[in-house]
Protein backbone atom coordinates (compact mmCIF):
# COMPACT_ATOMS: atom_id res chain seq x y z
CA UNK A 1 0.00 0.00 0.00
CA UNK A 2 1.56 3.58 -1.02
CA UNK A 3 0.91 6.86 1.00
CA UNK A 4 -2.15 8.71 0.86
CA UNK A 5 -1.78 12.02 -1.34
CA UNK A 6 -4.12 12.96 -3.73
CA UNK A 7 -1.99 12.50 -7.88
CA UNK A 8 -1.24 15.19 -10.03
CA UNK A 9 -2.38 12.51 -12.80
CA UNK A 10 -5.56 10.88 -13.36
CA UNK A 11 -8.22 12.84 -11.11
CA UNK A 12 -11.44 14.38 -12.11
CA UNK A 13 -11.87 16.80 -8.94
CA UNK A 14 -10.27 16.95 -6.13
CA UNK A 15 -8.16 13.34 -6.28
CA UNK A 16 -9.75 12.02 -3.76
CA UNK A 17 -11.01 8.89 -5.30
CA UNK A 18 -7.65 8.42 -7.21
CA UNK A 19 -5.74 8.18 -3.82
CA UNK A 20 -7.65 6.02 -2.34
CA UNK A 21 -7.83 3.39 -5.09
CA UNK A 22 -3.77 3.90 -5.17
CA UNK A 23 -4.25 3.16 -1.59
CA UNK A 24 -6.23 -0.06 -1.57
CA UNK A 25 -4.88 -1.16 -5.26
CA UNK A 26 -8.02 -1.18 -7.20
CA UNK A 27 -9.04 1.43 -10.20
CA UNK A 28 -9.54 5.03 -10.22
CA UNK A 29 -13.07 4.05 -11.96
CA UNK A 30 -13.95 1.71 -9.30
CA UNK A 31 -13.49 4.23 -6.61
CA UNK A 32 -15.40 6.23 -8.13
CA UNK A 33 -18.55 4.30 -8.83
CA UNK A 34 -18.21 3.35 -5.41
CA UNK A 35 -18.50 6.86 -4.32
CA UNK A 36 -21.51 7.76 -6.35
CA UNK A 37 -23.29 4.64 -5.28
CA UNK A 38 -23.12 5.94 -2.04
CA UNK A 39 -24.19 9.05 -2.70
CA UNK A 40 -27.74 7.05 -3.13
CA UNK A 41 -27.42 6.36 0.67
CA UNK A 42 -28.00 9.24 3.65
CA UNK A 43 -24.90 10.70 5.39
CA UNK A 44 -22.39 12.86 5.06
CA UNK A 45 -20.33 11.53 1.88
CA UNK A 46 -19.89 15.06 0.38
CA UNK A 47 -18.46 16.31 3.10
CA UNK A 48 -16.10 13.59 3.97
CA UNK A 49 -15.11 14.27 0.42
CA UNK A 50 -14.46 17.66 0.63
CA UNK A 51 -12.95 16.69 4.12
CA UNK A 52 -10.41 14.46 2.34
CA UNK A 53 -9.48 16.68 0.09
CA UNK A 54 -8.19 19.30 2.50
CA UNK A 55 -6.24 16.50 4.89
CA UNK A 56 -4.39 14.74 1.79
CA UNK A 57 -1.37 16.61 0.73
CA UNK A 58 -1.08 17.03 -3.02
CA UNK A 59 1.85 14.50 -4.54
CA UNK A 60 4.09 16.89 -5.38
CA UNK A 61 3.73 18.79 -1.22
CA UNK A 62 4.06 14.78 0.01
CA UNK A 63 7.32 14.45 -2.60
CA UNK A 64 8.62 17.75 -0.82
CA UNK A 65 8.20 16.70 2.67
CA UNK A 66 10.06 13.38 2.45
Amino acid sequence: MSRLARPTNGRMIGGVCAALARRFGTSATTMRVIFLVSCLLPGPQFLLYIALWILFPSEEKAQTAW
